[in-house]
């Protein structure tokens, strides 16, 4: 016999897979990656920014850049090389036999310590090169740490959408079962058939979406020809942070701000060797000559070898490199206005950023520690349903004893 207030068999199926579908869902939000299958190699994030560093270019592009930058560091520090040369005055020959023919030898003597200025401009472009090569690596480190996040959850959603069409290919055969023993209609049958085709879809969809999100990752790894693998991690290892605090350290510990930082310093090197610049070099000219200038009539003796010095400066009085220094001013004011354009440009990004971070973190918990519970418990009360609708109908169906 029939009994009315009993629900129908595929309802309590429907509501069945509804519920599992949803706890699998949730439960897998903040779980594990899917387990890898033997034959399919596994690899880590570490594995891939240490992949990236090897293989980016732009990691040996600040290498070069750090190389000219000592390298002009090293020779703006070096002294003039002297000047030897040949002198001849008063040449003639004939019975005079005069004239005076000799080498020289001039250097010029660098004063105000110039080249140590020099040194210390050229020092600070080799913090910026430095700073900026840090920057890149930690650019292209944060690339791979997001996109390996996008590839791990795309192949923990292609694994839930396998496991949710694994459940619709059993809610099919049950309503095929259901349907044989008059508990289930066609229309049901035929909705179930088309929600399990609905799964596969999203299979090949999720399937689809963790190639694409993988290639992404091969690029960014430095190696496009990379083989598909699983990716070990987890989704839920995500710090808790203080927003206020998180927003300073990204102001105060950027690399941006360090770089205009060192422009600042630059600049001011720069001012400091425009103004020293003032200071006259002093020049320094020597060396020894043969004067063929008879001393007596006819027949005496030349004068013979003689030496001779010169020493001068070049006294600053039209050209005090007044330019230069104002050029270096203006420089300087243009740094200091960099960094106060960075900070606030930084405070702006950062809020939203640190915004998203902490709503989402904000779910995880959410999903951890009541959604999950609650779909689980869920799924058990309507598992203990369908078993006692199950032993119902048994019992029902049952030939009885007459």
């Amino acid at each position: 016999m029939n009994n009315l207030t009993t629900p129908s068999p595929l309802l309590c199926v429907t509501r069945f897979v509804v519920c599992l579908s949803w706890a699998l869902f949730l439960g897998s939000l903040p779980g594990r990656a899917q387990t890898p299958a033997p034959e399919q190699k596994t690899v880590t994030l570490e594995e891939l920014q240490q992949m990236a560093i090897q293989n980016n270019p732009t990691f040996r592009q600040s290498a070069a850049n750090i190389q000219a930058a000592e390298g002009r560091k090293r020779q703006s520090g070096l002294y003039p090389n002297p000047t030897v040369g040949y002198q001849g005055e008063q040449i003639r020959g004939g019975s005079f036999h005069g004239g005076e023919q000799g080498f020289f030898v001039q250097q010029d003597i660098v004063l105000g310590g110039k080249l140590g200025l020099n040194r210390k401009i050229f020092d600070q472009e080799l913090k910026q090169a430095e700073t900026e090569a840090e920057e890149q690596k930690l650019r292209v480190v944060t690339n791979v740490r997001m996109s390996y996040i996008q590839a791990l959850a795309a192949q923990q959603t292609l694994e839930l959408r396998q496991n949710l069409s694994k459940l619709s290919d059993d809610a099919v055969e049950t309503s095929h079962q259901l349907a044989n023993v008059g508990q289930a209609d066609a229309p049901d049958v035929l909705e179930s058939e088309v929600e399990a085709q609905q799964a596969q879809l999203a299979v090949t969809m999720a399937e689809q979406n963790q190639q694409r999100d993988w290639k992404a990752l091969a690029a960014v790894a430095g190696n496009p020809w990379l083989p598909l693998m699983k990716l070990e991690g987890k989704l839920e290892d995500t710090p808790s942070v203080n927003a206020d605090e998180l927003v300073e350290k990204i102001v105060n510990e950027s690399p941006a701000v360090r770089i205009a930082e060192l422009g600042v310093q630059r600049a001011e090197a720069a001012m400091a060797r425009a103004k020293r610049e003032q200071v006259p070099d002093l020049q320094i000219r020597g060396g020894l000559q043969h004067n063929g200038e008879l001393l007596s009539e006819p027949n005496g003796k030349s004068v013979g070898l003689q030496g001779f010095a010169d020493v001068g400066v070049r006294i600053p009085i039209f050209n005090r490199n007044q330019g230069n220094i104002a050029t270096a001013k203006a420089d300087g004011e243009r740094a200091k206005r960099e960094v106060e354009r960075v900070k606030p440009v930084l405070r702006e990004r950062a809020p939203s950023v640190v915004q998203n971070y902490t709503f989402s973190q904000t779910a995880v918990d959410r999903y951890k520690n009541q959604m999950i519970p609650r779909a689980q418990k869920a799924y058990r009360c309507v598992a203990r349903n369908i078993r006692r609708w199950l032993q119902r109908t048994r019992r029902y169906s049952s030939p009885r004893e007459p």
